[in-house]
């Protein structure tokens, strides 16, 4: 089980990008959340195996058509238990 944290930096506010990261989380199987911060970041919880992991953190930094990643910040942290995958506000 890997657990960790991910900083998005770059346009990926108002531009659905977290309903997006939420609708791959669940279809990939990790657990966590997304929510924006108030620096014009996002931040993605995600604990789940090492490769669905992986997948989800390859999705954060593709981003979409509208989502443009400049830059992520990776630091891995204690499981946290979560169920689901869901947009959390600040």
């Amino acid at each position: 089980m890997k657990s960790i944290r991910v900083y998005i930096s770059g346009t990926v506010q108002g531009v659905m990008f977290r309903k997006y990261l939420e609708e791959q989380g669940n279809a990939i199987g990790v657990r966590g959340f997304v929510r924006n911060m108030d620096d014009g970041r996002v931040e993605v919880v995600m604990e789940g195996v090492d490769e669905k992991v992986r997948q989800m953190l390859d999705v954060c930094k593709a981003g979409t058509k509208h989502a443009i990643v400049r830059s992520i910040e990776v630091n891995e942290i204690k499981n946290q238990g979560f169920e689901g995958f869901k947009i959390s506000k600040l």
